[in-house]
């Protein structure tokens, strides 16, 4: 019976009588039977009377019990796999290039709002260092950490270099350190400036010690949000009032929130779905945020996922984040 009424609920938006319930379910029942029922799962939690109807609607808590035991989740169609992969396998394998694309993809398929994060690093390797003078006491360190990624640090010295000491600095750095993590560079300069202290000019060791302590501030910048779809929740008569919307379009343009609620998926096995308060964010009380990790070939993660009011189509929405977290991440990892 709770399964009926949240599915006819997530599919017509109104409160959902006892009539009604008669009719969908196929259970030879009275209507008096029926309405016990719906009084046990209110006393449960599972569903709640809106003051203006007479029919019930799904809480939280109904929802939660729907999508762990009672849902019957549907195949993602074979078109819509196909233009999945279209848009993901096969394309430049650049993280960055394929965010809007795919946030695209899954907004337009799930007509929710679809959102990704640009993968956040587990690992920061050095791949090369080069300074340049800006001024007469301050030096530019351009860090080029795993394959695309360049961190700039300004380095402040307390004498001036000549740009044959910075290039002998940098020689120096990439010849020995290149390819480390960072971490590792980090501590090993620490150790071996002490060892080569006396076969080293005193520029390069200016140099080479400030460029260590540059290294401590560089890390995997922090992951960067696409969003994709915003419009289609006003859509959805429970979101579609202006106070609603603005506080969620403010949550979407200041990022911090959405992407510290998809972090939480990054350890995942798989797709994680967040009803309700489970977001622990106000301004989500009445939507879904349903999310997926995605690995890079570097080690790198990311999360892609929907984000849509509570009764959204869990049967048909859940399949399609996991496939394409699934290709995505397969198409990223096939790069050589």
């Amino acid at each position: 019976m709770l399964k009926v009424l949240i599915q006819r609920y997530i599919r017509d938006g109104q409160p959902v009588g006892s009539r009604t319930l008669s009719k969908e379910s196929g259970l030879d029942l009275s209507p008096a039977t029926i309405r016990n029922i719906m009084s046990d799962l209110e006393d449960l939690g599972l569903i709640a009377a809106p003051h203006t109807s007479a029919g019930r609607i799904p809480t939280q808590r109904g929802y939660r019990l729907f999508v762990d035991t009672l849902v019957r989740f549907k195949p993602v169609r074979d078109r819509e796999v196909k233009e999945l992969q279209h848009r993901i396998v096969g394309q430049d394998a650049d993280t960055d290039s394929l965010a809007k694309g795919v946030s695209d993809m899954l907004s337009r398929i799930t007509s929710l709002a679809g959102v990704i994060t640009t993968p956040k690093g587990q690992h920061a390797v050095l791949r090369q260092i080069e300074f340049l003078p800006l001024s007469e006491h301050r030096i530019l360190a351009i860090l080029v950490i795993n394959d695309r990624e360049v961190q700039n640090r300004i380095l402040y010295m307390e004498g001036t270099y000549t740009s044959s000491e910075l290039q002998q600095a940098a020689n120096f750095i990439n010849e020995n350190y290149a390819g480390a993590e960072l971490s590792d560079v980090r501590d090993r300069l620490v150790s071996d400036l002490e060892k080569i202290r006396d076969s080293m000019n005193q520029a390069m060791l200016d140099i080479v010690s400030v460029a260590q302590s540059a290294m401590a501030g560089a890390t995997r910048q922090r992951p960067e949000l696409v969003v994709a779809g915003q419009r289609n929740l006003m859509d959805f008569a429970e979101l579609s009032d202006i106070e609603t919307l603005r506080r969620l379009f403010d949550a979407f343009s200041q990022q911090h929130l959405m992407i510290d609620l998809l972090d939480r998926s990054i350890n995942a096995s798989g797709v994680q779905i967040f009803i309700g308060q489970e977001s622990g964010y106000s301004i989500l009380d009445d939507c879904s945020v349903v999310s997926a990790p995605y690995r890079a070939a570097d080690g790198s993660i990311g999360v892609l996922g929907v984000i849509g009011p509570t009764r959204m189509a869990y049967d048909r929405v859940v399949p399609i984040v996991e496939v394409t977290a699934r290709l995505l991440g397969s198409a990223l990892n096939s790069v050589d």
